[in-house]
């Protein structure tokens, strides 16, 4: 396990594109290596702004996206074109504008595609398994992006809640959800602190205190985000209203 190191930039815009900059430059560096490459995508905001500005950078273009795998470390389990899928927001935001193969997008079932919830994560579990090395039913993920919830939920792993306890699947159902829509899909953090690099970007006052008690080094069960930890480097991006309870030795104004 890694220690974490923090990184504050101003705010949303130069935080997305600062992320940007550092996936990019990573990308390049390991395609270059001549084999396949697994990043973990997230949702909401800020994981598209990311994307958007990873699709906008003068270095894309060079990139062979034929090596790349995407993933998801959650998905909602709604209707395939519903604007509440992550995976739709990504595909938006940067696949479709990517010469990135079909098949090297790992999309979790949704809910109009025929099959329960169960069989949605099972079936995902599986498409991890066909991917995974030895007795590891699933990728070491290179790049691992997550947000995190004014709750510290990562994933959809919440607070107080069975599954981010797991340690025997990698992919679980998510009913009653506490936050919106109720039923998802989700890796369990095995699955998560497997990568080589977890990338926490966290914006705006209301993540402030649930980024702080991850920094402090709360249980998991009680603030999931603390719970991860990537093999070799784990690393918060965060905007200056969200920093306002990072220790000052934390903050790397290198990396």
């Amino acid at each position: 396990m890694s220690d974490r190191r923090v990184v504050v930039l101003p705010d949303k815009a130069q935080l997305a594109e600062g992320v940007a900059n550092r996936f990019v430059g990573r990308l390049a560096q390991l395609t270059q290596e001549g084999r396949p490459v697994h990043i973990s995508l997230t949702g909401g905001s800020m994981g598209s702004a990311v994307l958007a500005a990873t699709a906008a950078h003068g270095w894309a273009s060079n990139i062979d996206w034929s090596l790349v795998h995407f993933w998801w470390s959650d998905e909602r389990f709604v209707p395939r074109a519903d604007a509440e899928r992550n995976a739709g927001q990504a595909r938006d935001a940067l696949l479709e504008r990517i010469s990135v193969p079909a098949e090297n997008v790992h999309e979790p079932a949704a809910s109009d595609d025929g099959i329960t919830l169960d069989q949605a994560a099972y079936a995902y579990a599986a498409e991890l398994a066909r991917y995974g090395e030895d007795d590891r039913p699933w990728p070491a993920f290179d790049v691992c992006f997550l947000g995190v919830g004014p709750d510290g939920h990562i994933a959809s792993l919440f607070p107080d809640r069975s599954e981010v306890l797991v340690t025997d699947r990698a992919v679980l159902p998510v009913r009653e959800s506490p936050k919106p829509p109720p039923e998802r899909i989700t890796f369990t953090l095995p699955v998560i602190n497997t990568s080589a690099d977890i990338w926490m970007v966290v914006a705006g006052a209301d993540k402030a205190s649930a980024l702080g008690l991850t920094l402090a080094g709360a249980g998991q069960a009680g603030v999931p985000a603390a719970g991860a930890s990537g093999t070799a480097d784990t690393v918060v991006f965060v905007d200056q209203d969200a920093a306002a309870d990072v220790p000052e030795d934390l903050i790397d104004p290198e990396y």
